[in-house]
């Protein structure tokens, strides 16, 4: 392997000290045509093996941006999905890093072919070995297809572009204007950039993810299992404070204080994240209607609801945990649905996509109600009726189709604020709270805030031999 060229470099970053082992390094382009020659395509362009990350087996190939602009090809693309092909056969994550000018001119529909058989080598290896996707120059046109048939993309914050259409080519809009290509805008509005960092941080958050992740769908209790050094028992009065920013509340919760959030910049409503319990790795879906700033004070109120964007970044994740037999902790806090006009447009197909992949998800599901817990918003954040196995809530939690007041207000119309305010406080009292919901079944236990890690350790291993079946289909629609 070349040491001096870039695609080179970030290989040896990434893995552990000389555990990289290239293969493919002679390959050259067989096209001729455009004054191509053999010779001048080392690689062809794109440098392919394996090491380990932390002791664990990965595959690795890196774009070289210096040969023919990175750009893909017939050879190009074969060194990648033969890559595929050892990835899946032997059971270890693949990891691409991309710096390309997409598809290369010069070799028509041969080039055109190779996106399509990479496609499809993605589409197999989904649900089967985790892929993960790091951006540090190009990945435009047909070749932005790749992140987002991978499980988590990273994005360098300067250099790194991705896009389909290049922004000057958007109806209406310059570069100047927005420029949709870049880290900002794919982390913030698509979703597809799960973080944004330097190029040695988002190689150092590529080997702390790797960390969490079991080695493919057959590997999670050996794959994603550590020794756990923390107190099992641990006591954190703190919790009580952070049912508004619950990515602070997981990171409370975590193994040693470890929570890796990932899409952290999109959809702020809803936090996703992985986090150790008693060392294993569990799946995160919060409701977060607050930020924290590092003092600890709120910087930013959101509103406790569900949005579109929330509901799909959760329910993708879900999805996710689900393929690789993740055991899925959520903390609810919600109070209903988001009320714009642009909501309404998607908010029923992503609710339904959300409660679809709650209720499709056989893994353990532990479900924590921390704060309110109103109306079908509520029933779609992993609720009993769709499938959680173990439902907590803390004493002061708030569970019903809505508000006390409102409820009041409805029932009791045109009859005075004295009897409305008497009425609410009977509703909440008899309707809305934690009690009435474990009388009836839907809350197993309330426990205080300050114990939650243990009663949730005590559960996720209580239902590590979960067993549950489904229908017999080939997948389903939603």
């Amino acid at each position: 392997m070349s040491t001096t060229s870039k695609a080179s470099q970030r290989i040896t970053a990434l893995l552990d000290d000389n555990s990289f082992v290239e293969i493919g390094a002679l390959i050259t382009a067989r096209a001729t045509d455009f004054n191509m020659k053999p010779s001048d395509t080392p690689s062809d362009g794109v440098v392919t093996g394996y090491g380990v990350i932390d002791g664990s087996p990965v595959y690795v190939y890196s774009q070289d941006a210096s040969v023919l602009n990175g750009s893909i090809g017939e050879m190009h693309s074969r060194k990648i999905t033969g890559l595929y092909d050892l990835a899946m056969k032997t059971g270890a994550p693949i990891i691409g890093l991309v710096d390309s000018a997409g598809l290369r001119l010069q070799e028509a529909t041969d080039a055109l072919n190779a996106f399509g058989e990479i496609y499809r080598k993605q589409t197999l290896a989904s649900g089967v070995i985790p892929q993960i996707t790091a951006i540090f120059g190009t990945c435009g046109g047909g070749l932005g297809l790749f992140p987002a048939l991978t499980d988590f993309t990273f994005m360098e914050g300067r250099s790194a572009k991705l896009f389909v259409n290049a922004p000057n080519a958007l109806a209406g809009n310059l570069i100047t204007k927005c420029d949709s290509s870049s880290a900002a805008f794919q982390s913030q509005e698509s979703g597809i950039a799960d973080a944004v960092d330097t190029e040695s941080a988002v190689l150092s958050k590529i080997r702390e993810l790797v960390g969490f992740l079991p080695a493919n769908n057959e590997d999670y209790e050996e794959g994603s299992c550590e020794d756990c050094t923390d107190d099992l028992n641990r006591v954190n009065p703190e919790l009580a404070g952070c049912v508004g920013d619950t990515s602070v509340a997981l990171s409370i919760l975590g193994d040693g204080g470890r929570f890796l959030e990932v899409k952290e910049g999109y959809a702020k409503d809803m936090v996703t994240g992985f986090l150790k319990l008693n060392g294993m790795t569990v799946g995160a879906v919060a409701n977060r209607s607050e930020i924290f700033g590092e003092d600890g004070k709120t910087v930013q109120k959101l509103e406790a609801a569900l949005s579109v964007k929330g509901c799909e970044k959760a329910a993708d994740f879900v999805s996710f945990c689900d393929a690789f037999e993740i055991p899925v902790l959520t903390l609810t806090n919600v109070k209903g649905y988001e009320a714009t006009v642009d909501s309404e447009k998607g908010i029923a197909k992503a609710a339904a996509k959300l409660a679809y992949a709650f209720a499709a998800a056989t893994v353990p599901k532990v479900n924590v109600i921390i704060g309110k817990a109103y109306g079908t918003a509520y029933t779609v954040m992993n609720s009993k009726a769709l499938g959680a196995d173990l439902t907590f809530a803390w004493p002061d939690a708030q569970i019903g189709t809505m508000d006390a007041a409102l409820a009041a207000k409805i029932l009791y119309d045109g009859q005075g604020a004295q009897v409305i305010g008497e009425k609410a406080a009977q509703y909440e009292a008899l309707a809305v709270n934690a009690s009435s919901a474990a009388k009836r079944g839907y809350v197993d236990s309330i426990i205080e805030a300050q114990d939650t890690r243990k009663y949730v350790i005590s559960a996720l291993e209580l239902l590590l031999s979960k067993r549950e079946s489904r229908p017999d289909k080939k997948h389903g629609t939603v």
